[in-house]
């Protein structure tokens, strides 16, 4: 299978004034072209780290990052990227917001083109009508919504989720999970999403890769067969039990607060 997303034996360290903190530590992650991970583990443990690796933000102390067959260097345009805050200017409507990106990366698209595409993707989260809107004016998952169409504006290859939902209360969480679904099946990405919710990591991805303690290491990779179009009644069937009791006693593992034994699929 080709992978779009490699990262080999990445080690990297924050310079502190008591010295070197070590947060990734031989780190090895495949995403396959299409595929959707998910990365969870203990707090503090450097999932942001490695969003802003394969994004080019930052270069590894040690190891590699590849996309596409190249190794990443710097800055990478095919890269999106929506975070915990959306961090919409407030000078500009939703729609000028969505169309930043095209202020500064290099587009095929004309204005028009772009202007055209913004609005197709606003409808597509259900924020038509809401264009000429200011940010103070829309709800907080309405604004994490307008946040998710300017990191597909450019119609990037991968779609980098950094706790985009952890904000949100539960009903918002779980409509924007449906969401992205919907955008998925009309906009094809690579996704790598950060998150701490368990049945927000199985619900969304294809693979779920949890990190030890720090400084992090690939600590055990867990597959999430999807057979059809799913549904949020998926979370409550025995087999999301199932998988959920092994993400948690894998993070329980990465805490210090469990055995090491061997998790079964």
């Amino acid at each position: 299978m080709k992978h779009l997303i490699d990262i080999k034996g990445v080690r990297h360290a924050y310079q502190t004034d008591a010295g070197p903190l070590q947060v990734l530590d031989g780190l090895e992650i495949s995403v396959p072209e299409g595929g959707f991970v998910a990365v969870v583990g203990p707090s503090g443990c450097g999932k942001s780290t490695l969003t802003r690796l394969i994004a080019g933000l930052m270069k590894p102390d040690e190891g590699e990052v590849w996309l596409h067959g190249e190794r990443v260097t710097g800055p990478r345009s095919t890269v999106g990227m929506a975070f915990q805050n959306p961090v919409l200017l407030e000078w500009r409507t939703i729609l000028q917001n969505v169309l930043l990106p095209m202020e500064i990366v290099r587009s095929t698209l004309s204005k028009k083109q772009a202007e055209e595409r913004a609005r197709f993707l606003l409808s597509l989260v259900g924020l038509e009508g809401f264009e000429d809107k200011r940010p103070s004016e829309l709800s907080g998952g309405m604004r994490q919504r307008a946040s998710l169409c300017r990191a597909l504006i450019h119609q990037p290859d991968v779609l980098i989720l950094d706790e985009p939902f952890g904000a949100l209360d539960a009903f918002t969480r779980e409509d924007l999970w449906m969401i992205m679904h919907e955008v998925k099946a009309r906009e094809p990405f690579t996704g790598v999403l950060i998150t701490h919710d368990l049945r927000e990591s199985i619900f969304l991805a294809d693979q779920v890769v949890v990190l030890s303690g720090r400084p992090a290491r690939t600590q055990y990779v867990l597959e999430v067969p999807r057979p059809g179009k799913p549904t949020l009644d998926d979370l409550y069937t025995g087999k999301a039990s199932e998988q959920l009791g092994i993400l948690r006693h894998q993070i329980e593992i990465a805490q210090g607060r469990a055995p090491t034994e061997k998790a079964s699929t």
